[in-house]
């Protein structure tokens, strides 16, 4: 027969370990909603005065892009570039790109200053902002370069004369909503709290 504890079945003979930690359950707080209807109004005011961000980009871009010095070699119009001229093709696009993205963190970072209405309906305001800021950077841009650079009078064959700034990539106009929502992404990720900080407004 074996030996009898003295105490009934129904009780554990394990002791509790003295390093644990009871685990307490968390509460469940509610997710908070995508708001859509009270942030309509602000989202257009976002996203008008980000487009017209593009005439001071367009405007910028046209005194800072560099012309390239053309020769006429006949009395047909005909130009060719001068030696090394031919690489501002790709300054010119590198400038804008470069103002481009500094509008499109510009955008990011001011949007992202309107605590009240962080959430998606104002980031898509600001990238649809952005991209029309690019797409009038490209068009006018072109137009005040043009505008700029106007040639008087008919030049004569070995005259050389400054051919305006183009930009060669329609691509480009992208830059700027790409860093909208770049830096409005990385800024939500750094922020952290489920509301984005809305009820600290």
């Amino acid at each position: 027969m074996g030996e009898t504890t003295g105490k009934p079945a129904h009780l554990s003979t394990s002791v509790p370990d003295p390093w644990s930690v009871p685990v307490l359950p968390r509460p469940r707080r509610p997710h908070p909603k995508v708001v859509v209807k009270a942030d309509l109004l602000p989202a257009i005011s976002v996203l008008s005065t980000a487009g017209l961000l593009g005439f001071p980009l367009a405007w910028l871009w046209s005194r800072l892009a560099p012309p390239q010095r053309m020769r006429v070699i006949n009395d047909r119009g005909g130009l060719a570039p001068l030696e090394l001229e031919s690489w501002h093709r790709f300054d010119d696009l590198a400038v804008y790109g470069f103002l481009a993205l500094g509008a499109g963190l510009l955008i990011g970072i001011v949007t992202w200053l309107l605590r009240e209405r962080r959430g998606p309906v104002v980031l898509i305001a600001a990238t649809g902002g952005a991209t029309l800021a690019g797409w009038l950077g490209t068009t006018m841009g072109v137009a005040f370069a043009n505008g700029r650079y106007e040639i008087a009078s008919t030049p004569a064959v070995g005259d050389v004369i400054a051919k305006a700034p183009q930009i060669e990539s329609p691509w480009i106009m992208l830059a700027a909503p790409l860093m909208t929502t770049l830096a409005y992404t990385l800024l939500t990720a750094w922020n952290g709290r489920e509301d984005l900080g809305r009820r600290l407004g």
